[in-house]
């Protein structure tokens, strides 16, 4: 059964870091492009960052420059650095796997002042 999971989130004060991490069980290591999405409170599930699996990364222009994700074979795992975090980073983030329709339950991160 393919499962899909996120570890790492939490409290940071605005210009820290947290590193989020994404792993998946029961299917073949790297040969699917996989996704960073979130959700701030009262808004829109946004999509902000994507691997492909050759590696090539895509962000969005919200998070370019701040966040880098990546993806480490072997251990069927993504992650997503967060760098200058800032209190609009606020949301729930998620990692999704679309080809198989796999989201994971969330981590919360919460950036204050």
């Amino acid at each position: 059964q393919p499962q899909i999971a996120e570890s790492g989130g939490g409290f940071v004060q605005a210009g820290g870091s947290l590193r989020l991490s994404c792993v998946t069980s029961g299917i073949s290591d790297g040969f699917y492009p996989m996704d960073w999405y979130r959700q701030a409170p009262g808004k829109q599930r946004e999509l902000i960052a994507s691997i492909l699996p050759d590696g090539s990364p895509f962000y969005d222009e919200s998070v370019e420059g701040r966040f880098t994700v990546s993806r480490e074979r072997g251990k069927n795992t993504m992650y997503l650095q967060m760098n200058n975090l800032q209190i609009e980073d606020t949301a729930v983030y998620s990692c999704s796997l679309p080809r198989l329709g796999l989201w994971g339950q969330g981590t919360q991160v919460t950036v204050s002042s």
